[in-house]
């Protein structure tokens, strides 16, 4: 018979509790005592169910928390059986990110006096791609090992997976790469051992149709500790994933509501100033976890409500349908979930026309990061088509001459910068190198005094709605393509489709909106004109009936001027007559 392990009463009591492990950790890391919030997630590590997910906001230390988790599982077997049997599997979107927390795994077991036994030996591996654990018993995998999502997790076998982090901005941009990774992350089962193991996520959502929204279908737990203690609207949509400790303590207390729930790391202050930064639908996912789609009234406009086509720069269709038939599925769709892109349908008999206008319309950069955005668009028969998209830096004239060379591209009849800035100083700089590459009238739009939220979604609605705004099939790609040097995070943000799609009537929505504005701005200045044209047509229309009734009744006194009814005619006569 074997002979029972003696265990210390302090090391019972840290077998017994993982937060209580926790707190020495940090200690010897010199680092504060563990918040409430991070005990709660320690308390939620040890004692969830097998399959569960961490959803915490930025900053709050979830991975630091389980990396030490994870070792706390291996240092308890041994503690507990005098071998290690268990294997862990560290998943991350990048290999670098997933190694880094086995790095500090290893160093926690390398440089924490109660963690000795855990060493690996001269004889076992060692790295941050993966070790072993001193009392591990022989295997094909290491005890603790690193992989990135994209790598082979076929041949790992697991009792513990960690995937931390595996959904970012560069992997989840499109529709297509979001299915893409949610069957990927299916192969997580597959690394369980027989005997079951555990799966934890850790991470926080980075598009509305986040992977996590998912999980709980496939039978995961999911538990939300937001950055701020939410308002009832909120705790509705949270649902049962909410902490229990947080929704007690704003159900006692409902002055809480909107307040920081981290006040020793994260002020109210502090959350103010990254609200500000990430825009309000960037924090509501970084830091609020809230992925809701409310209404259609929250993202007013859809990319299904397009009419797209391979459009010419001088001529175009004189009607198009629009078709929920032929959905476009090779191009980058950065829509919201189950938004599709549509290609337009052109009518046998339809004529090519000469666009009726087409003008280039430019939105100056303001301060910071802004671009100067620019789009031209063409006018006909109703239709607005928008033929280029796009941004530039600023006002360098690099910037100003590539401006230029696309209204030169186009032939367009005139340029319409909103020059608020600077007392029009933008015209100035611009005009010229009009005057040099494309001579062409420069015009100012008339000024905008409404929030600009309101003003695009007012503008762009009506349109997009009954199909009369046409997108070059080409731009789509144009768009994704023209922002892939700056960083994945910011990517999306400077995309004009991502920016259609996520705007809404919340001042300040997104942290960049120029592709957009500049777009509006333009529809709104060919609308004003088409209805212009309308008014006078029909202002025409009648114009020509009083002339030509006028001119009848100078030919003939005694045929009255009512034409519609014989029956006044009849009237009229015998009245003349009398």
């Amino acid at each position: 018979m074997s002979k029972k392990r003696e265990i210390s009463p302090d090391h019972l009591r840290l077998v017994r509790s993982f937060p209580l492990f926790l707190a020495l950790v940090w200690r010897h890391l010199n680092l504060p005592s563990p918040t409430p919030v991070q005990l709660d997630i320690a308390e939620y590590l040890q004692n969830g169910p097998k399959r569960r997910m961490v959803q915490a906001f930025r900053g709050v230390g979830k991975s630091w928390i389980t990396g030490a988790y994870a070792v706390w599982r291996l240092w308890r077997e041994y503690t507990l059986t005098g071998k290690v049997s268990m294997n862990v599997v560290v998943v991350s979107a990048s290999k670098g990110r997933s190694d880094a927390q086995t790095a500090f795994m290893l160093r926690l077991i390398d440089e924490m006096p109660l963690l000795k036994p855990l060493k690996p030996k001269n004889s076992q591996r060692r790295s941050m791609v993966g070790f072993d654990v001193g009392p591990s018993t022989i295997a094909q995998t290491p005890s603790v090992v690193s992989i990135g999502i994209t790598g082979q997790l076929t041949g790992h076998r697991a009792d513990l997976v960690i995937p931390d982090d595996i959904e970012t901005p560069g992997n989840s941009q499109t529709q297509h790469m979001r299915e893409q990774l949610a069957e990927k992350v299916k192969e997580f089962d597959a690394l369980l051992k027989p005997e079951g193991g555990e799966i934890v996520y850790l991470g926080t959502p980075q598009t509305e149709d986040s992977l996590y929204t998912h999980l709980r279908a496939r039978g995961y737990e999911i538990r939300i500790w937001p950055a701020r203690f939410p308002d009832e609207k909120r705790m509705a949509a949270y649902g049962d994933s909410l902490a229990p400790a947080i929704d007690v303590k704003v159900r006692k207390s409902r002055h809480l509501v909107n307040t920081t729930t981290e006040p020793t790391r994260f002020t109210d202050l502090d959350l103010s100033e990254r609200e500000l930064s990430y825009g309000a639908g960037g924090f509501d996912l970084q830091f609020m976890l809230d992925t809701r789609v409310s209404d259609a009234d929250r993202y007013p406009l859809k990319l299904r409500d397009l009419i797209t086509y391979n459009l010419m720069p001088d001529e175009a269709p004189e009607r198009m349908i629009w078709n929920a038939q032929k959905v476009l599925e090779k191009i980058p769709n950065v829509g919201m979930a189950g938004d599709r892109i549509f290609e337009g349908y052109i009518p046998e008999q339809t004529q090519y026309r000469k666009y009726e206008t087409k003008v280039m319309f430019i939105d100056p950069s303001g301060r910071g990061k802004d671009e100067t955005g620019y789009c031209v668009l063409g006018l006909l028969h109703g239709y607005i088509f928008l033929l280029d998209s796009g941004g530039v830096p600023g006002y360098e004239d690099a910037d100003l001459i590539k401006l230029c060379e696309i209204a030169k591209t186009y032939g367009v009849d005139r340029v319409v910068p909103e020059d608020d800035y600077g007392d029009g100083m933008f015209t100035k700089l611009l005009r010229p190198h009009l005057k040099t590459i494309f001579p062409v009238v420069i015009e100012e739009p008339p000024k905008q005094r409404q929030q600009k939220e309101l003003r695009i979604i007012q503008t762009l609605k009506p349109l997009m709605q009954q199909h009369r705004l046409v997108v070059n099939q080409s731009l789509f790609q144009q768009d994704y393509d023209s922002t892939l040097h700056r960083a994945p995070e910011e990517q999306n943000r400077y995309r004009l489709f991502y920016q259609m799609s996520r705007v809404t009537s919340q001042r300040n929505c997104l942290i960049h909106d120029d592709r957009l504005d500049v777009l509006a701005m333009g529809c709104a200045y060919l609308s004003d004109r088409i209805s212009k044209r309308v008014e006078d047509a029909v202002k025409r229309s009648k114009d020509k009936e009083i002339t030509a009734n006028i001119r009848k009744f100078l030919r003939d006194p005694s045929g009255g001027l009512i034409s519609a009814s014989k029956e006044p005619r009849r009237k009229k006569r015998t009245m003349m007559g009398w």
